[in-house]
């Protein structure tokens, strides 16, 4: 494969882990929310939970096992997306690699 073309694949690598990167980010910031809820769940004695534009009571039980589910979904995501981004930064260090040898042979 041309420098070039190494080059092109590199960038669009790079892209990708930015775009993971961001998601990632987005996912921790949701589970330091829902920690934070689930926390201060376990200090009061009602519980109200937003359904569109209102807020209703509910049950404490119930409301932290929907948060700790939703918890347990972002974490699943988390490491997902951490697994992705090791195989992207990866294939970017091995392209990174070829393209620093073609361009000592030019």
């Amino acid at each position: 494969m041309e420098a070039e073309q190494k080059l092109q694949q590199m960038q669009m690598i790079e892209q990708n882990l930015q775009q993971t990167i961001m998601q990632k980010q987005q996912l921790q910031a949701q589970m330091i929310e829902l920690e934070s809820a689930l926390t201060e769940l376990q200090k009061t004695k009602k519980s109200y939970k937003i359904v569109g534009n209102i807020m209703i009571a509910t049950e404490k039980e119930e409301l932290t096992k929907d948060l700790t589910s939703k918890k347990e979904i972002v974490d699943i995501r988390i490491k997902s997306i951490e697994k992705q981004e090791l195989k992207l930064k990866e294939k970017a260090e091995t392209l990174r690699t070829e393209i620093m040898k073609e361009f000592k042979k030019e």
